[in-house]
């Protein structure tokens, strides 16, 4: 299971970033929005591969709680995190500008990333565990 959410993880990565220089009908939805559905996702993808036996619907739900504290810590701007949020990446990991309309979004991304586990699981154990064939009696 851990190298099939590391594979996942590779996908999804560049997904994420691919959301912010995506320039086609919908733009702007997709960089503000559907960017959060594919970092909820992401960080999921990387807990679970860090930590593949813990509870994925758990994890999503951490995962959640601790986005949503991010979204709300927007609101508040002391010159530290100013300083963070003033690099690419720490905008990408932390966010910049507070929205209502992001928690859906986080909400349906872990939704999301428990059925992508849940998937990733069940092929791997498909693989696994073949069906049981009925031979025919021996005569």
């Amino acid at each position: 299971m851990r190298r099939s959410l590391w594979l996942a993880l590779a996908a999804v990565t560049p997904l994420g970033f691919a959301t912010k220089l995506y320039r086609g009908p919908g733009a702007t939805w997709v960089a503000n929005y559907g960017g959060g559905v594919v970092y909820e996702i992401f960080w999921i993808l990387l807990v679970l591969a860090i930590a593949p036996r813990w509870p994925a619907s758990r994890v999503a739900i951490g995962v959640l709680l601790v986005t949503c504290g991010l979204e709300g810590l927007q609101l508040w701007h002391p010159p530290a995190l100013d300083a963070v949020r003033s690099t690419g990446l720490g905008r990408a990991l932390v966010g910049s500008t507070f929205s209502w309309w992001d928690f859906p979004h986080y909400a349906a991304g872990c939704a999301l990333g428990v059925a992508l586990v849940r998937l990733l699981a069940g092929r791997e154990k498909g693989v696994e565990t073949p069906a049981p064939t009925r031979e025919a009696p021996s005569l």
